[in-house]
């Protein structure tokens, strides 16, 4: 007869207990997504680095999933943002390229970003870093689905300091740039005239990501952290300046490295660790003709701004506690577009109305490497230019013109040597399983393979068009233009 008195009581008290791990459950995960600027395929620990240490990284790639054959949306800064933040190849939104001071496009207001998915399932969410996809008001973070924005609005470059560390004459060459900006919100906070100027930029970023996590610890939040660094002109603080055996690079790495470190430490402060997405992921491969002030593509072909594997093919890691399988290897083909709708399908959040390129990824996050749910990726860069297409393990690559890192010796300590431009004059065909290198030519070989991949590639051209060949392209959505 006690027990049946004191039963309501102990139902009570073993709801109340069991309350805390179902909310647990049902909150939905923060996600970070760490992004460098110009790091190559090979300058990662995991990956193969030498020369300096990345033992944060290396510590989340055991932790989670490291990706070998994981690509950027574009070899080149603001078309590769545009892919990770809308899905999309940013072809199809009309980004290319790099946008410059004087450019009066941007993201279109038309388009969706993961922020702006998230902000509707009550996310907070914050970008510290660079963001690249236009500097006018209109086209900043705030009105792309941001709270919070700090940093510069394009590459630490575009501004009027020659590599010697002068100031151009105004109105000539880098003296057409103005000085380069630190914005917070949608107002500039300050304005950097040296290279000294830029040693603080991942640290700045940094202790924002920091601050944020902890003012957020009790809400969903997106924190996208872009760092400025590696792209030239270098820039470390003094706690890491000498650190390394590969010089100011392997210096800056090991500061970017020192970053993940603390918005890990943060986020396990503050109990939230185990319900956190975090990836880390780079815009494309290294500048190569920066010599000493450059990455490595970890024996990919080329860099930066080509087709080849070294431009596009970047390092990725994924590390979700309990969800994704630790020190797992995934040699599938996957993409920056494929961020979007996958977090979408974790977060139960809608997908924009118009077509987006991503596929959803989740599978292959939870180790069911099995699936396969992207089979082909298309190589876009210039204006609007087909470079080539991959299906599976072959990668055909179309007549095209590039500059070539190959052919001629780098610049180093700051300053960049030149690319000879390159014509690719017939088709090429490469198994990248055996040779990622791109070193042999077997099209002769395998001419079933070459007429399944030239039917990918007429797929793209139609769809997003191919100015190499003079095609439009019926997909195509306009980008952003500045209202006046």
């Amino acid at each position: 007869m006690k027990i049946l008195k004191f039963f309501p009581l102990l139902l009570v008290l073993v709801i109340i207990s069991c309350k805390p791990e179902l909310e647990k459950k049902d909150q939905l995960p923060n996600i970070v997504i760490i992004f460098t600027d110009d790091q190559g395929y090979g300058d990662v620990g995991s990956y193969g680095a030498t020369g300096f240490e990345t033992p944060n990284l290396d510590k989340m790639a055991a932790q989670g999933m490291r990706f070998t054959n994981f690509y950027s949306g574009q070899p080149v800064c603001s078309a590769s943002r545009a892919a990770l933040l809308t899905g999309c190849y940013p072809n199809r939104i009309g980004i290319s390229g790099a946008l410059f001071p004087h450019s009066e496009v941007g993201i279109n207001e038309g388009e969706v970003t993961i922020a702006e998915m998230l902000k509707e399932k009550g996310y907070s969410t914050a970008i510290f870093g660079k963001w690249h996809l236009g500097h006018y008001k209109q086209f900043l973070p705030l009105q792309n689905g941001f709270d919070e924005y700090t940093g510069i609005p394009y590459s630490n470059d575009m501004w009027p300091i020659n590599h010697d560390g002068t100031k151009a004459p105004a109105g000539e060459g880098r003296g057409r740039f103005p000085d380069l900006p630190i914005i917070e919100g949608n107002e500039i906070k300050e304005t950097i005239t040296s290279y000294s100027g830029q040693d603080k930029l991942t640290t700045l970023y940094t202790e924002k990501a920091v601050d944020f996590i902890n003012r957020n610890k009790n809400n969903p939040f997106f924190l996208y952290v872009p760092h400025s660094m590696p792209h030239v002109p270098l820039g470390v603080s003094d706690k890491f300046r000498g650190k390394s055996e590969k010089g100011m690079y392997g210096d800056v790495i090991m500061e970017i490295d020192w970053s993940v470190g603390q918005i890990m430490e943060a986020l396990k402060s503050n109990g939230l660790e185990d319900n956190t997405i975090v990836i880390f992921n780079t815009d494309n491969g290294p500048w190569l003709n920066y010599g000493n002030h450059a990455g490595s593509s970890g024996g990919l072909r080329e860099g930066k701004t080509t087709s080849w594997e070294g431009g596009q093919r970047v390092p990725c890691i994924v590390k979700w506690p309990g969800n994704v399988p630790e020190g797992m290897i995934c040699n599938r083909l996957a993409s920056s577009i494929d961020f979007f709708p996958t977090i979408a399908s974790i977060v139960k959040g809608s997908l924009p109305d118009h077509k987006i390129d991503g596929v959803n990824i989740i599978e292959l996050w939870k180790g069911n490497f099995k699936s396969e749910p992207r089979k082909e990726l298309y190589y876009y860069y210039g204006k609007n230019n087909l470079n080539a297409v991959r299906k599976g393990n072959w990668k055909l690559v179309f007549p095209h013109t590039y500059g070539s890192y190959e052919a001629t010796v780098p610049g180093n300590d700051g300053y960049g040597g030149k690319r000879i431009k390159t014509e690719v004059e017939s088709p090429e065909l490469y198994n990248l399983m055996r040779d990622p290198g791109e070193r042999y030519n077997v099209i002769e070989m395998y001419p079933d393979i070459v007429a399944e991949l030239i039917e990918v590639g007429n797929r793209a051209r139609a769809d997003l068009g191919d100015l190499n060949v003079g095609v439009e392209g019926s997909g195509v959505r306009e980008i952003g233009k500045l209202r006046k």
